[in-house]
């Protein structure tokens, strides 16, 4: 373990007896290991990974796939069955709402116990009281008892204790998904803010938007398992492949992310990826398209009868294009073929950054609508989305998707992620700053006072 090794796990495994009926515990004691009485389950099996200090790590998985036994382990209040795990430095965890709380003792009362069990002194804890409890906004309601308060006041206080301590690395999980936007918003900006100041932090949440754009990788478990360690915005797109996906279909498809495959070397995406290489040397204002510029980080979900495919960006008049003008208009189009009829399907698309951020997109059919109503097998659909490229130089990347629903359940029929991507090109003596061109005016009036 390196002196910048702020987490390491090896070979970690965690399987828990399952008794079908309660008197075959007491059989089983009684038989002194002689038969057995239970079932096994694996909640982990042979984990291992090393995070840095610093990191923001992501873990993502299905419904009992093992995140929250691997948190618990990593915090110490859950010991594994094998495998190791060494930690460095205080660690703060929100693993479940109210977890440290006791629900009988006024919020006050729960601040100095739960500060003083992450490692605060008395003396400590009354220094930061006030912080503590104007980040919280829980105002009056300090001095009544949790058990009266509402889920999402009892996370902000236990957020609101968890960072006033400093960790040197900070377990979350799932716990931001309670709360408004704006307090969610401000919890952000407080792990980036320790993310900044070198504290490490483990993130479990099944927001893929929030894992790409928080955490510098990210793990995928599934049943137990760590199926792929690497890039956030690679690995959710695997999940979301996985999440989908036809039950009969997720074995293979669990292999096929075990074995690496249809993954890119992380050296060779950078270089493709990197929005500054060909465009920062580009006169040109007017759109072109070079057959160079192709995603190999395409992730294509399993189908339910259709497919997409062709996905191409156009100019207006048709001719094909992947350096883009800003404020010019293009077309995103692909073709879908179905293979089995479906009803109220629709379409859509999606732009991201270069990080896996959601910048915008559209939908065939607005809010509450059907799309069309059926769809027969052996048909096939050309779908053109017109849009005006409102984005600052850099590259971005397309998804294609088509919905439907088959016996009932609105199921993806067919989705790409990153099925095509793009360059926008340098705007001359344009002063726009950011990822979104919002084509501001400044005006500045100077007036000397005596």
């Amino acid at each position: 373990m390196t002196d910048d090794t702020a987490i390491k796990v090896e070979n970690l495994s965690k399987c828990y007896q399952i008794y079908d009926q309660p008197r075959h515990r007491l059989m089983q004691m009684l038989w002194r290991g002689h038969k057995q009485f239970y079932r096994e389950f694996w909640a982990l099996k042979d984990v291992s990974f090393e995070i840095r200090k610093g990191e923001t790590v992501g873990i993502i998985g299905r419904n009992g796939s093992g995140k929250s036994t691997l948190l618990q382990m990593i915090c110490g209040t859950l010991n594994p069955t094998s495998g190791s795990i060494v930690t460095r430095g205080r660690i703060a965890a929100l693993l479940e709402l109210g977890s440290g709380f006791n629900p009988e003792f006024t919020g006050r009362e729960n601040v100095f116990m739960n500060a003083s069990i992450l490692g605060l002194n008395q003396a400590q804890t009354a220094a930061k009281y006030d912080e503590i409890v104007a980040f919280s906004e829980i105002g009056e309601f300090i001095d009544q008892p949790v058990k009266s308060y509402s889920s999402g006041m009892v996370m902000r206080l236990a957020f609101a204790v968890a960072i006033q301590i400093n960790p040197d690395v900070l377990v979350v999980d799932e716990a931001l998904s309670v709360g408004d936007e704006r307090f969610q918003r401000k919890c952000f900006s407080r792990l980036e803010a320790l993310s900044a100041r070198g504290a490490t932090i483990l993130f479990v949440s099944h927001s893929a938007g929030q894992i790409v754009q928080l955490c510098d990788r990210a793990l995928l478990l599934d049943a137990g398992q760590m199926l792929e360690d690497g890039k956030s915005k690679r690995v959710v797109g695997h999940y979301q492949k996985l999440l989908y996906a036809p039950e009969e279909k997720r074995i293979a498809i669990r292999e096929e992310i075990l074995q690496g495959e249809g993954c890119v070397d992380e050296s060779d995406r950078d270089r493709q990826d990197d929005p500054d290489e060909s465009v920062a040397d580009q006169d040109k204002s007017a759109a072109f398209y070079d057959p160079a510029l192709k995603p190999t980080s395409t992730v294509e979900f399993a189908s339910y009868g259709a497919y997409i495919h062709s996905p191409s960006l156009l100019t207006l008049s048709g001719h094909p294009v992947n350096h883009l003008a800003v404020d010019d208009y293009y077309q995103y189009v692909y073709t879908v073929d179905l293979e089995r009829s479906a009803a109220a399907v629709k379409f859509g698309m999606l732009i991201k950054s270069i990080t896996g951020a959601e910048l915008g997109g559209a939908s065939s059919s607005t809010v509450g609508k059907d799309g069309l109503a059926l769809v027969t097998a052996a048909t096939q659909i050309k779908v053109t989305f017109q849009f005006q490229c409102r984005l600052n130089p850099g590259t971005y990347f397309l998804n294609a998707g088509v919905l439907g629903e088959i016996d009932g359940a609105e199921v993806y029929l067919h989705r790409l992620l990153d099925a095509a991507m793009f360059r926008v090109l340098p705007k001359p003596d344009s002063n726009q700053t950011g990822t979104v061109s919002f084509d501001c005016s400044i005006g500045i009036m100077v007036k000397e006072t005596v």
